[in-house]
């Protein structure tokens, strides 16, 4: 059974998702959260604690995911493209929801999504060994979820992740930064 406290997130980040920052009220998110705003209180003592409640879990999500990416057998560079596809998965509905407190000027929230993405590209670096070839491969997945994203908050069907030919390219992208090391 969710917790209160997550449960509480969770509204919180659907109504950041779907209805923007402005309209995500500790009244709004109560009532989302099915808990008194006494309740959402105990929790949370201000929309700023609701906020940092938020970028703490989008950090444990993106170091699970990092961790994921790190060990993954096909290795991270496949990993992180084949994985960049909007699925509302609890990373995909933290990484939206915190990606709009950054756009209200949140402080926090951009520091927590740099933190994931530098978490990400730096995993691409140690593995590839060269950061323009590090950076060309997030690109590409970053541009993957970007085209899900919109595909999904725009109502239309979600595609699965990346073709096979694109990770094609990506293999030859990794195999021809090994032939350059040597």
């Amino acid at each position: 059974m969710t917790s209160s406290r997550d449960r509480i997130l969770d509204a919180y980040a659907d109504l950041l998702v779907i209805e923007g920052e402005r309209h995500a009220t500790l009244e709004a998110v109560a009532a989302q959260a099915g808990v008194s705003k006494g309740g959402l209180l105990y929790h949370f003592p201000s929309k700023h604690h609701l906020a940092e409640g938020l970028c703490d879990r989008l950090a444990a999500l993106a170091a699970e995911d990092a961790h994921a990416m790190r060990t993954a057998e096909e290795g991270p560079a496949r990993y992180y493209v084949r994985s960049s596809h909007y699925a509302g998965t609890p990373l995909d509905r933290a990484l939206v929801a915190v990606s709009r407190l950054r756009q209200s000027g949140d402080a926090q929230a951009r520091a927590t999504i740099e933190a994931a993405s530098n978490g990400w590209l730096a995993i691409l670096h140690d593995v590839l060994g060269d950061l323009d070839v590090a950076r060309a491969v997030k690109l590409i997945g970053d541009g993957l979820y970007y085209n899900a994203l919109n595909r999904a908050l725009g109502g239309l069907p979600l595609t699965t992740g990346a073709d096979e030919g694109l990770l094609k390219v990506v293999d030859r992208i990794i195999e021809a930064a090994k032939v350059s090391r040597r």
